[in-house]
């Protein structure tokens, strides 16, 4: 940050917000997030603190269904997404912030137009090697930006399998991802006091917003909701692939 008066409080809130919506969703605390601190952040300070809330978020969710995961279908994408991410963190270290910011502004973008208008398709039929790619992908897009779940998201949904079983596959994906991630970033010391100072300033927002989407959940329109949510994401990710001014 540089100080303004404004960033902080921006900062707070856009923290709120992603845990609201992903107490809700199950996910998109980094989308939502990223869309704000990226132009407050630098994209390591994004990338960094998207991996340490959604390990607290998310590594709550797996606990909770450990006992329905199923370790044949995860591991190939772990072992691509082991692969990817010292690739993507290592992109990361020396990447152009403008050109990070415009890339995720043009991802959010693409991601919210397939999941506001994709069609209805067959089931793509698939094999553990095709997941691992997948995983190897993720796991690049996860180093660089934090963002670890979306695309085995995309690709649960594609193999057509039920909502249950992609929640027991994208959420132990990306708490593995954000595990490899943490590792990589710290070994390669990029973790200053900046960032943790910004760490826990925004964690009573999180465990807020947290909290408040979990007693939410259920009791809002899913539907509604999810379009809400996905025209703000393409809205978000529009206005970050212009210049920052």
């Amino acid at each position: 940050m540089d100080g303004l008066p404004l960033e902080l409080p921006l900062f707070v809130i856009a923290t709120f917000a992603g845990a609201l919506v992903a107490g809700l969703s199950g996910f998109a605390f980094g989308l939502v997030v990223s869309s704000i601190w990226l132009y407050i952040l630098t994209p390591l300070q994004t990338a960094t603190l998207i991996i340490a809330f959604g390990l607290l978020v998310q590594g709550f969710s797996v606990w909770k269904l450990r006992r329905a995961l199923d370790w044949r279908r995860l591991w190939p994408f772990v072992a691509g997404a082991a692969l990817g991410v010292p690739l993507g963190v290592g992109i990361l270290t020396f990447a152009n912030p403008a050109y990070v910011r415009a890339g995720i502004g043009l991802f959010l973008v693409l991601y919210s137009l397939y999941a506001l208008f994709r069609p209805t398709i067959n089931p793509v039929k698939a094999g553990a090697a095709a997941d691992a790619g997948v995983g190897f992908l993720n796991g690049v897009l996860g180093g660089i930006t934090g963002l670890a779940g979306i695309l085995v998201i995309i690709w649960c949904g594609l193999r057509g399998w039920p909502r249950d079983q992609q929640r027991t596959v994208f959420q132990p994906v990306a708490v593995a991802i954000f595990l490899m991630s943490a590792f990589w970033i710290g070994a390669s010391r990029a973790i200053t006091s900046d960032i943790i100072k910004l760490f826990f300033i925004g964690l009573p927002a999180l465990l807020i917003g947290t909290w408040l989407g979990l007693k939410l959940f259920g009791r809002l329109d899913e539907a509604s909701f999810r379009k809400v949510v996905l025209i703000l994401l393409l809205a978000s990710g529009a206005v970050l692939m212009f210049p920052k001014f």
